[in-house]
């Protein structure tokens, strides 16, 4: 049994995944949306640069979340409590900052559209699916002693993942088409309900935890790495999207092959 102390370290790393969440929020939200004037003299809604900070702050909090279950198990130190203040940080950092990204999305393209600016706060509340598929995906995970070895539905660090992507893909990309399709509000409420739906499911996905670093047992963990080292390369911020597809199609093809 590790002492008082050294068992608390594992909850320290989660309460600065937390910390993150938090601290990606407050860029989301200052100073939202702005007016800005194109190279036509027309007038845009933009989003503000601390998105970028937003997206980094939800990348760090992904890495930490990572290290927080590592370091329990390299301690000795997993216990109930960590378990729950976890699921916590995770629905914050994952769930609710998110959530945000697409809300500030959802305004930016309404506010882009004819008389979108005095749209109905109504357009955008289904921003709030994220955070709530995310939770209840965190509640039953917890309860459910069937996911050691694999999950059902995608992960919210996952969907967290994806969504921070945007804003940084959004501003690097070198292709216009990207930018405008991500400036449509439907394609906002297409991503909601995708990540919604597939956190929620029952789908089985990949854990990728290993037992042993053998390929046998592991090749599609490790192509899955390969294969995202490879378009994180390549395309760096735009690989991110299709890295989760690719995660979700490796997960279904694996199962389909186990049953």
């Amino acid at each position: 049994m590790p002492n008082k102390v050294v068992a608390q370290i594992p909850n320290i790393f989660t309460l600065l995944n937390l910390v993150m969440g938090c601290i990606a929020i407050t860029y989301i939200l200052q100073p939202g949306i702005m007016v800005v004037q194109g190279d036509n003299g027309e007038y845009l809604a933009e989003l503000p640069q601390q998105m970028y900070w937003a997206a980094i702050c939800i990348g760090i909090a992904a890495i930490i979340d990572f290290f927080d279950g590592f370091v329990a198990r390299l301690l000795g130190a997993t216990s109930d409590m960590g378990k729950q203040l976890d699921s916590l940080a995770d629905v914050v950092s994952f769930g609710v900052a998110p959530g945000l990204i697409v809300f500030q999305f959802l305004r930016m393209a309404w506010g882009n559209q004819p008389d979108g600016l005095a749209i109905s706060d109504w357009f955008l509340l289904p921003a709030v699916l994220v955070p709530s598929a995310g939770a209840y995906r965190l509640a039953r995970f917890n309860i459910d002693t069937s996911q050691s070895e694999g999950f059902k539905g995608i992960p919210i660090p996952a969907a967290g993942l994806l969504i921070a992507s945007f804003p940084l893909i959004y501003w690097y990309t070198n292709y216009t088409a990207i930018q405008q399709i991500l400036r449509s509000p439907y394609t906002w409420y297409g991503i909601i309900t995708l990540v919604s739906w597939l956190m929620v499911s029952t789908l089985p996905m990949i854990a990728l935890k290993f037992k042993h670093y053998h390929w046998q047992g592991n090749q599609a963990k490790y192509v899955l790495l390969i294969a995202s080292l490879v378009l994180i390369v390549s395309l760096q911020w735009l690989s991110v999207p299709i890295i989760f597809l690719l995660y979700v199609s490796v997960s279904l093809a694996t199962a389909k092959n186990k049953s």
